[in-house]
């Protein structure tokens, strides 16, 4: 009788960890590169409008071809212009800022904006280090939890060009893990 009551409560738990696990998915983005995949837990509770925005714009397939034209050794990697030279954004108005308490460490992403707070669009950029400069002043909405080394990987810009990218990587495709 315990084997069998052992055996149900292992079914439950995986039920449970697949329920949540389905529940997450749509919460995480996955950014494929050409060196592998990046996954990105998202923070709705932190950023709701622009975790929302993210999610629509991956999920359309907005972001897929899309260079990481500003890329900083020791600082970040920037992408989400359609255009390729950091002026572009998507269709979309333009979003408010909604800054948090999450700072700016290594594998955080952040949206790019103009100087004004509430002109983020489309544009985000990766964090490779931490930069306490920017906390309070970019919105946070997401963190990379698997696939660093591949974001380190991205091809870096030069610091004179202020990390303009010659011949840059770009992003794969990326979606929801839900719809990837």
């Amino acid at each position: 009788m315990s084997l069998i009551k052992s055996f149900a409560t292992a079914i439950m738990v995986l039920a449970l960890t697949t329920m949540s696990y389905a529940a997450s998915d749509a919460d995480t983005l996955i950014l494929q590169t050409k060196t592998g995949q990046i996954k990105i837990e998202l923070m709705p509770d932190a950023a709701p409008n622009h975790v929302e925005r993210m999610k629509t714009l991956a999920n359309s397939g907005f972001y897929d071809g899309l260079k990481f034209h500003r890329v900083i050794d020791g600082f970040m990697a920037q992408t989400g212009d359609p255009l390729g030279n950091g002026t572009g954004g998507s269709d979309l108005p333009d979003l408010k800022a909604e800054f948090s308490d999450v700072p700016f460490e290594r594998g955080v992403l952040g949206m790019a904006r103009s100087r004004s707070p509430n002109s983020a669009n489309s544009q985000f950029f990766i964090m490779f280090d931490s930069a306490p400069s920017l906390n309070g002043e970019y919105t946070v909405f997401g963190k990379v939890t698997d696939g660093m080394d591949h974001v380190d990987q991205i091809k870096k810009g030069s610091r004179s060009q202020n990390g303009a990218v010659s011949d840059p990587d770009t992003i794969v495709k990326m979606r929801t893990a839900d719809q990837f």
